[in-house]
């Protein structure tokens, strides 16, 4: 498969995953209606002397409060998220501004960061580092090109050549420039709105300082009924989405840098780690979907419906077009080496090349 054909059958797998966002909503406003219609009947239509009836306009005030509380939590986390845009979202995460005066490994990571911003004809990011962090991982964030940020993990700086750096930078741009992390604020905040329609039921069901349940905890119980089923498609959805932009931004990596060995050796080497992701467990769930690898546990045939991210292994194959095993964490390039040799710069975002091909 080639690499612009393959990244229109993820814009187009994007655009009907967010279709079918849309129609889960839809589908929720009929199940929470349903629900309330049944309990309604259940404590009190259907013991009443003839034809079953409704209050007025009942339907439009479920619909009514079912939105209120799925756009108004998709709104309120949506705000917290953006709030201070990129660089604030990085530093909630344990990121700092990189110094390139004081050390080679951040010179370099600067220096690359520069020539993708050239090489892409996009505003350059803030260059950002997580430095407690070993394990080898990277994320961008920010609602557009003015406020967004690449960030990289300390062990990226210490494991990765600078062909290996170059590919996981040019991923991250694809995130921007693609407007992958807008979109997943935004994903954040539509399931967050799914979640809260869920509590809602939740707080109805509990029972009142007597121990007690009242009528109300049955609609409480149908509400949580049709909010997890709803925050479950929701998640789903999300990451199923989350999914089709990683393969996306590999293959913009890969047709930038020209070299599968540059984002396919840091796979390759996080392969190799074997360990939990830090910077994956520090973040959250909310937002492990912005980053290059998340915590996805032992390997199964099973598909991972809320995974956010494909397999490994997965990712590896469609870079190489075969299985490729994991690598040393070593860096094979000397340092003066690398600071003394002019690298060779990226393919230009335009370059339509068409001789690379994933498979």
């Amino acid at each position: 498969m080639r690499f612009f054909e393959f990244q229109r059958n993820a814009r187009g797998e994007t655009r009907r995953l967010l279709l079918a966002f849309c129609l889960t909503v839809v589908l929720l406003l009929v199940a929470v209606n349903a629900a309330l219609a049944l309990s309604w009947g259940l404590t009190w239509g259907f013991w009443m002397p003839g034809e079953l009836s409704f209050p007025r306009h009942f339907f439009a005030v479920n619909t009514g409060v079912t939105l209120l509380f799925v756009l108004g939590g998709w709104w309120v986390e949506t705000s917290r998220l953006a709030d201070g845009g990129g660089p604030r979202l990085a530093e909630q995460m344990g990121a700092r501004a990189a110094r390139p005066s004081g050390d080679f490994d951040e010179q370099r990571f600067c220096n690359i960061v520069d020539e993708m911003a050239v090489s892409s004809g996009m505003k350059r990011p803030q260059a950002m580092v997580l430095a407690r962090d070993q394990g080898i991982n990277a994320f961008a964030a920010g609602w557009d090109e003015d406020d967004a940020v690449v960030a990289v993990t300390q062990g990226a700086l210490t494991h990765l050549t600078r062909e290996e750096l170059q590919g996981l930078v040019a991923h991250e741009f694809s995130h921007i420039g693609e407007g992958d992390t807008r979109l997943n604020m935004r994903l954040v905040g539509m399931v967050f709105g799914l979640e809260m329609l869920f509590r809602l039921g939740q707080d109805l069901f509990q029972p009142d300082t007597r121990d007690r349940r009242t009528v109300a905890a049955l609609i409480g119980l149908a509400i949580m009924a049709a909010g997890w089923l709803g925050w479950l498609a929701g998640h789903a959805l999300q990451a199923a989405v989350s999914r089709q932009r990683e393969y996306l931004a590999d293959a913009r990596a890969v047709q930038w840098t020209r070299s599968r060995d540059g984002l396919g050796g840091v796979l390759r080497k996080v392969l190799s780690q074997r360990r939990a992701v830090v910077v994956a467990q520090r973040a959250g769930s909310s937002v492990q979907h912005m980053l290059l690898v998340a915590n996805q546990g032992t390997a199964s045939q099973t598909e991972h419906w809320l995974d956010s991210h494909p397999p490994l292994a997965l990712r590896i194959r469609r870079i190489y077009g075969r299985d490729m095993g994991p690598l040393p964490l070593l860096r094979e390039e000397p340092e003066t080496a690398a600071a003394t040799t002019t690298p060779v710069a990226p393919a230009a975002a335009g370059d339509n090349t068409a001789g690379w091909t994933l498979s």
